[in-house]
């Protein structure tokens, strides 16, 4: 189940995962007047599109971004990949940030509002039609997110549109890795992308499922933990964020560590019915390895549940 280069993404495919699985990022756009720039960053959450590979961003009416289209056109715009609900609290009380894309480019108006809104209501009707004809499997694991927070259906009204000049990868671990422009114009983003935030919040919200991240962590990578969260998704596989069972003593103080684990699938989930198919397959399949081990070692108790299935 380890990563390798058949199983991992690269830097440039993650960053599109990051910017289709999302609808919400942060612009920054030097402060300016008629008397020219001022040189302090202005910043505020914005919403936006992806379309044919560029983002479309909303700025409201009296935001001061607009000053930037007509006067210094320079910014910069950040996506985090998805962490709702659970998973946001997690991260803030552990002091670790989500993996991030920084974007730079010119902000400059897009004036075809018809277009922008056509596709923003393609965007819109795409994601209700997917849900609407979703199988059993993957409403199982829908079911559990928060529909607020983690739908793209949000009103948008003016998108700028601009080619990017640079795009960089954060880690989760702050490190940066400059991702070419040409291969980010390479990859599509799967149809698995736009589902992402409600497939981490439908599996974190669920109690049975986070215990079955835990027996995967067990059962493949021999790692025992106490709680496990999904930290991201891809058409690859998974990452998990796993709290150890023993804690670590630091300064005299008894402290847990958090650590990644990464999952790979037995094919690629091009969209959420492959995904929540195989991961259902392989929560059978580590039950059953578990029931296996126990019948050997009746020592160790009775077999696990299946009562996340």
């Amino acid at each position: 189940m380890k990563g390798n280069k058949a199983t991992v993404l690269t830097f440039a495919q993650k960053c599109k995962g990051i910017l289709a699985s999302n609808w919400q990022g942060h612009l920054n756009t030097i402060k300016a007047d008629a008397k020219g720039s001022k040189g302090n960053i202005h910043t505020s959450k914005v919403n936006y599109i992806l379309r044919k590979g560029k983002p479309y961003i909303w700025i409201p009416e009296k935001d001061l971004h607009n000053v930037n289209t007509i006067i210094d056109e320079r910014g910069s715009f950040s996506v985090a990949s998805p962490f709702p609900g659970r998973l946001a609290a997690l991260l803030k009380s552990i002091e670790k940030l989500p993996a991030r894309v920084a974007l730079t480019g010119d902000v400059v108006p897009y004036k075809d509002q018809k277009s922008a809104a056509e596709s923003l209501e393609e965007v819109i009707l795409s994601e209700k039609k997917a849900i609407g004809e979703s199988s059993y499997t993957v409403s199982g694991v829908l079911s559990s997110s928060d529909n607020s927070s983690t739908s793209r259906s949000k009103n948008l009204k003016d998108l700028l549109e601009e080619d990017a000049k640079s795009c960089v990868f954060i880690d989760t671990n702050g490190g940066t890795h400059k991702v070419d422009l040409e291969d980010m114009h390479t990859f599509k983003a799967d149809q698995l992308a736009p589902f992402s935030a409600k497939i981490i919040d439908g599996i974190n919200q669920s109690e049975a499922r986070r215990r079955a991240l835990m027996l995967f962590c067990f059962m493949h990578l021999n790692a025992n933990i106490k709680d496990a969260y999904v930290l991201s998704t891809d058409q690859k596989g998974f990452d998990v964020l796993g709290k150890g069972s023993s804690p670590v003593v630091k300064d005299g103080v008894a402290q847990y560590q958090w650590r990644e684990y990464r999952f790979s699938l037995k094919e690629e989930a091009r969209d959420a019915e492959t995904f929540c198919r195989q991961l259902v397959e392989m929560e059978e399949e580590a039950v059953k390895k578990s029931q296996a081990l126990a019948i050997l070692d009746e020592k160790k108790g009775p077999p696990l549940s299946r009562s996340f299935l």
